[in-house]
C-alpha cells in the first residue's frame, strides 16, 4: 500500500526501534539540481552537502533515532566487470562530483553513521543494513529512503519499506506489487527484463512492463522460465538480473545501536564553518538528545 511519508516520522520515545536507512547518494544529486533551479547556475561549493544535512536533522527533529547514510565512495563497482555498459562516473558535473567526499566527512563530523561504499554500490550497503537491522527483533520497521527501484527488492510486508520522499509516500509489499505488478523478491527479475536506463543496462527488447510482470506472474523466477520463452537471450536476462540484485551479506554493523545518533561530534563546529552554514551546528546541537 502507498501511504503519506508523513507516517515514517516515529517518536524517540517509543519503545520499539525503528532504522532509517538513507541513500546518500541520491540525496546529493536531489540536492544539487534542486539548486540549480534557484541558483541561476552559480553553484555553491558545498550547497548540496548542506542540503543532505539538513534533511537528515530534519528526519532527527521529526524522530529518527537510527540512522545510517550509504554512499557511493567511487560510482564504479564490481557490476562494471560484468556489463561495459553499466554506469560509471563519466559525466557526473565536476561541481556535484567534488562534494562526494566532503559528504561523507561532513556526515561523520555529525554523528551520523555513514558507509561510502567501493567495490559495492549504496544501493547494496542499503539492502545489506536493511537485512541485518530485520535479525533484530527489537527492530519493528525499516525505513529506506530512496526512491530507487533497485530498492523495492529489500521491501518485506510492511516491515521494511521504501520511502519516497520526493513523491511524499511509503511503499510497503502491497504498494511494490500495486506499481510493479509483481512481488517484492521478483523485482530483480522484473528489472532484467525491462532493463534500467539509470544503471546503463536495457533489458530484453520486446518486453515491456506489463509483459514482464505476465512473464513472472506465470513462470515464477526467470530461471524457472522454459528454455522456449526467452531463447538464446535466456543467459543475457540471468546476466541482468545479477546486475539488479542487491547484495545483502555486507556486515556494516554488528548491533542495531551503532546506529543511534548521539548528537554531533567536536569536529563539527569546524567542519560547519568550512561548509559555511552555521544553522548546521545550532540545529543539530539543540536536536541532540539530553
Amino acid at each position: 500500500m502507498m501511504h503519506s511519508a508523513g507516517s515514517a516520522n516515529l517518536d524517540r520515545s517509543q519503545s520499539f526501534t525503528v532504522v532509517h536507512l538513507v541513500d546518500g547518494t541520491y540525496e546529493l544529486f536531489r540536492h544539487f539540481y534542486g539548486q540549480r533551479r534557484f541558483n541561476n547556475g552559480q553553484d555553491k561549493p558545498f550547497g548540496a552537502v548542506v542540503g543532505v544535512l539538513h534533511t537528515v536533522l530534519e528526519m532527527i527533529e521529526d524522530g529518527a533515532a537510527h540512522v545510517g547514510v550509504a554512499t557511493d565512495h567511487v560510482i564504479e563497482s564490481f557490476r562494471n566487470e560484468l556489463w561495459s555498459g553499466y554506469k560509471t562516473g563519466e559525466g557526473i558535473e565536476p561541481a556535484l562530483l567534488a562534494q562526494f567526499h566532503p559528504l561523507e566527512k561532513a556526515l561523520a563530523a555529525m554523528g551520523v553513521v555513514v558507509w561510502p561504499m567501493i567495490e559495492l554500490e549504496a544501493d547494496d550497503a542499503l539492502a545489506s543494513a536493511a537485512h541485518s537491522a530485520t535479525n533484530d527483533e527489537r527492530v519493528q520497521k525499516v525505513c529506506i529512503w530512496t526512491p530507487d527501484k533497485d530498492l523495492a527488492q529489500c521491501v518485506n510486508g510492511d516491515l521494511v519499506v521504501q520511502v519516497d520522499r520526493k513523491a511524499k509516500t511509503i511503499r510497503d509489499a502491497a504498494g511494490v506489487r500495486e506499481k510493479f505488478g509483481v512481488e517484492p523478491a521478483l523485482i530483480p527479475d522484473f528489472l532484467a527484463l525491462v532493463g534500467d536506463a539509470a544503471d546503463g543496462y536495457p533489458g530484453l527488447g520486446g518486453i515491456g512492463r506489463v509483459s514482464a510482470a505476465r512473464l513472472l506472474a506465470r513462470f515464477g523466477p526467470i530461471e524457472s522460465f522454459p528454455s522456449k520463452v526467452l531463447g538464446e537471450r535466456h543467459k543475457l536476462a540471468l546476466l541482468f538480473k545479477t546486475l539488479a540484485t542487491l547484495r545483502t551479506d555486507k556486515q556494516l554493523f554488528a548491533d542495531v545501536e551503532e546506529l543511534r545518533w548521539r548528537g554531533p561530534t567536536e569536529a563539527f563546529a569546524g567542519c560547519v564553518d568550512r561548509l559555511g552554514d552555521k544553522r548546521l551546528l545550532e540545529r543539530s546541537l539543540k536536536a541532540a538528545p539530553r
